[in-house]
């Protein structure tokens, strides 16, 4: 394991253990506390009344559950297995993860794993590991949120993408690295929006501030609560929809949430360099993660004629692409699917429960992509990428199979099920 300031492996080792289960206990108190229905499970949230005095060793990260078993009887047999599972796993997961973004080199092309790259990536990959080490905190919650109630509340995913959005300002090294063929140079830099292609000036530019904007703003449309009645004619439909949305108090704080934004976009641009760099990149990932989401979910909404993902799995996949950039977004969105196909008919063949909540797959398929990074990447996606405008209609090809395909899958299960 790669040495941080002469810390030695075994107390490195130990350190990022305990930080690990530290992160697993506040993702547990985001399960519990910020979920739609929240309950008095966790020893950081306010005890059932019911409950026995809670006592200070409770809050101890992993040995905490097993004095907390004796709340069995409020909250159901084997309760605690899972916040312990998840600080523990949390534990195990982070020393892990630090070797694999620093000296395991996980993250770099084959051809870059020598020992002189790997000592100038060191930086780099401390800085990766600790943004997504923060990620990982935020997709445990919104996974384990979405099993329990089929659904991933706001408060998750706002406050997540308005954190991959700061980050990405504060360093480009918060994206991943990429393989990079400019002119007869080949390197890796980090995967900001224009990758695999050079960086335009053009972006620095008044319409790259535009572009960061309308999908600012579109994003905070997004948000909003809103219901589009067509029946009297799409010019009242409009007007329902807006005073709709004007009469609602969530409304007045996106819409001072929208304005405060905008200054922070606006100062990143003129600040240039790295800074809109990475502004922007988070931009583009949140519109490409969360546009993706929602373009299957309309199509297969179409087609099925059933809501086919829910609203938060579009934030859930905005927040990813906040952090990850739109590269790892379309990456991760594909993988889930095919995650999601093999842990869909698994649960049926053992259970007969049909449910889908999406967003677990979402998020593993997204961690799928990072930690498979130079394999699913740099050496597969980036190559179809650099078609350029073949790409997209690729891309849109595929929505339109996903849709025939959807189509049919709702065919087969009325057959089956009596749907």
């Amino acid at each position: 394991m790669q040495s941080i300031d002469g810390i030695g492996p075994v107390v490195q080792c130990f350190g990022l253990a305990l930080c690990g289960a530290i992160l697993g206990g506040f993702a547990n108190y985001l399960i519990y506390s910020w979920a739609y229905f929240p309950r008095p499970i966790s020893p950081w949230s306010k005890p059932d009344p019911a409950a026995p005095p809670r006592r200070l060793a409770d809050r101890l990260p992993i040995w905490g559950w097993f004095g907390l078993r004796r709340e069995t009887v409020l909250h159901g047999p084997r309760f605690w297995v899972r916040p312990f599972a998840v600080e523990l796993g949390m534990a195990l997961a982070l020393p892990l993860m630090f070797w694999y973004y620093t000296a395991g080199g996980g993250l770099l092309p084959e051809e870059f794993r020598t020992p002189e790259r790997l000592a100038e990536f060191v930086g780099w990959g401390r800085t990766l590991f600790a943004v997504h080490a923060l990620l990982v905190v935020l997709l445990v919650a919104a996974t384990m949120i979405d099993f329990d109630e089929q659904m991933i509340p706001d408060v998750i995913t706002l406050p997540g993408t308005l954190l991959g959005l700061l980050l990405s300002a504060i360093t480009v090294n918060s994206f991943l690295p990429a393989l990079v063929r400019w002119g007869d140079a080949i390197r890796v830099a980090p995967a900001t929006f224009n990758v695999p292609w050079p960086y335009d000036a053009g972006w620095a530019e008044p319409i790259g501030l535009l572009v960061g904007l309308a999908i600012w703003w579109g994003w905070i449309f997004a948000l909003t609560d809103r219901h589009l009645v067509l029946r009297h004619g799409l010019a009242r439909a409009w007007g329902y929809l807006i005073h709709g949305i004007r009469r609602r108090p969530s409304s007045r704080w996106l819409l001072l949430l929208g304005l405060a934004g905008s200054l922070a976009i606006t100062a990143a641009w003129r600040s240039g360099g790295e800074t809109w760099a990475g502004s922007l990149s988070s931009l583009i990932g949140l519109a490409v993660g969360g546009g993706t989401v929602w373009a299957v979910r309309i199509v297969g909404s179409v087609t099925l004629r059933q809501e086919a993902m829910g609203f938060g799995d579009v934030t859930l996949m905005a927040m990813i692409g906040s952090f990850l950039g739109w590269q790892a977004a379309i990456a991760g969105f594909f993988l889930s699917i095919f995650v999601a196909i093999a842990f869909v008919l698994l649960q049926f063949l053992l259970t007969g429960d049909r449910r889908v909540p999406f967003g677990p797959y979402l998020c593993l398929g997204s961690a799928v992509a990072v930690v498979g990074w130079e394999r699913v990447w740099n050496q597969t996606l980036s190559q179809y990428v650099e078609l350029g405008w073949i790409a997209i209609f690729v891309l849109l090809f595929a929505l339109l199979t996903m849709g025939a395909m959807l189509l049919v899958w709702g065919w087969i299960k009325r057959l089956l099920f009596r749907f």
